[in-house]
């Protein structure tokens, strides 16, 4: 069945974030992908205005069965697909850490393992794919040198975003079309293995996520310390769902009053240890122990 182009910027207008456009070009990479991340944290839903054309092309040019480019000649490197699988092996290390922290070896195991399916997700995306398993050997080797750090993602998404450009290639061509029904189906199990354990630790431990989150954020900012107006950019872009909360809810939008709660939950840990510690050194008073008759030597 041929595509419209105009069917096709239908759904990317109404439901475009969660990959109904994609499901409809039959690229279900993409749609998962956009199903976890929202349109690609809504930057990559906006750039696809001007690349629905050509997704609608390599749609009915599969449909026909036309010969796709030779699978020995790999694909040019994009960096826009370099960008993504960067930042999608950081989303997806981010929610392992929030949901999935407690599991045994979970730093050299569980964490590169949702870092290279992210980075491995995005390259996946359309005629292109890559080796998975030379990405999750990446992860692992890279894994156990950032052992414990808040911001290990980075660096293991760093690494399987490389390996998997090196072996990246196109895919083969599929003989035939699956039903509608057993495509959902995998995408529907994909998008609740991904959700189950963030809902989880989210709903089961609300105050232990913001604390995590909060000192997140703190070693974000950490990091442009010696750039301040970038660290405003960077607090900038954290603060937007706030902003469209209040857009939408109503009401108004407290620029200090954010700036002191934010402050608070960014100290919380430090003042919390500074009375510890305060009331460990407190000296003990003369008269202690009088009363139960004990005299000190």
């Amino acid at each position: 069945m041929v595509k419209s182009v105009m069917v096709a910027y239908a759904l990317w207008a109404g439901g475009g974030l969660f990959g109904l456009h994609h499901l409809y070009l039959r690229r279900d990479s993409h749609a998962l992908l956009w199903m976890l991340t929202l349109g690609g944290f809504g930057i990559g839903w906006f750039r696809e205005i001007i690349r629905i054309p050509a997704y609608v092309d390599e749609a009915n040019q599969d449909a026909e069965n036309e010969r796709r480019p030779s699978t020995m000649v790999p694909p040019p490197v994009s960096p826009v697909r370099f960008a993504g699988q960067v930042c999608v092996g950081i989303y997806f290390g981010t929610v392992a850490l929030i949901g999935l922290s407690s599991l045994s070896f979970f730093y050299l195991i569980v964490l590169p393992l949702c870092v290279g399916a992210g980075v491995h997700l995005v390259s996946t995306v359309g005629q292109q794919t890559s080796d998975l398993s030379q990405t999750l050997i990446a992860t692992l080797i890279t894994s156990p040198i950032f052992y414990g750090s808040t911001l290990s993602p980075l660096p293991i998404s760093l690494a399987a975003s490389v390996t998997a450009a090196q072996h990246r290639r196109y895919k083969r061509p599929q003989a035939g079309t699956q039903e509608l029904g057993p495509r959902l189906y995998r995408l529907g199990l994909a998008w609740l293995a991904f959700s189950a354990p963030l809902a989880y630790c989210v709903f089961s431990n609300t105050t232990a996520t913001l604390y995590y989150l909060s000192d997140c954020v703190a070693a974000l900012l950490d990091i442009f310390w010696f750039l301040p107006w970038l660290r405003s950019v960077v607090e900038y872009i954290f603060l937007m769902p706030y902003r469209i909360m209040c857009v939408f809810t109503g009401g108004g939008y407290y620029d200090e009053a954010w700036k002191k709660m934010l402050e608070i939950l960014l100290k919380d840990y430090t003042e919390r240890e500074k009375e510890a510690l305060e009331g460990m050194l407190e000296p003990i008073p003369a008269d202690f122990g009088r009363e139960a008759g004990y005299t000190p030597k």
